[in-house]
């Protein structure tokens, strides 16, 4: 039973935090515009990254594809903790690392998704694809 709560909190958590950050992507907030400036993705890369993130936390929100959510919510996250860490750094804007600490959530619970999900990604999915050649 905690098993089941841990993996819906997980889930609700990643596709909270990616849903929220969405209104500052599309809307152009100063501080979204400065990042993706910083990392020379603006403006593709803002509503690219944004667009993704949408995917994902719908993807996580339907029980049937939330490995497929989670797998993205990874991706994403590792890439926007790679920035923070070699790029941004921690703190951007004066936001006490708030960003990074959500990628770091995003990514956890995705990581706990995936894991979650793991017997079937690697009997079902898996086989499907690698037989598809």
């Amino acid at each position: 039973m905690l098993r089941k709560i841990a993996y819906i909190v997980a889930r609700l958590a990643a596709a909270f935090i990616m849903g929220q950050t969405l209104y500052f992507k599309f809307t152009g907030s100063p501080e979204s515009i400065y990042i993706f400036k910083m990392v020379d993705m603006e403006p593709w890369g803002r509503w690219l990254i944004g667009m993704l993130e949408l995917v994902a936390s719908v993807l996580l929100l339907i029980p049937k594809t939330a490995w497929t959510g989670g797998l993205l919510a990874v991706g994403l996250m590792v890439g926007a903790i790679g920035m923070h860490l070699t790029i941004l750094g921690i703190e951007v804007m004066d936001d006490k690392g708030q960003l990074f600490y959500y990628a770091l959530i995003v990514f956890l619970s995705g990581l706990y998704v995936v894991f979650h999900n793991k017997d079937k990604i690697l009997t079902d999915v898996l086989p499907k694809i690698l037989n598809k050649k």
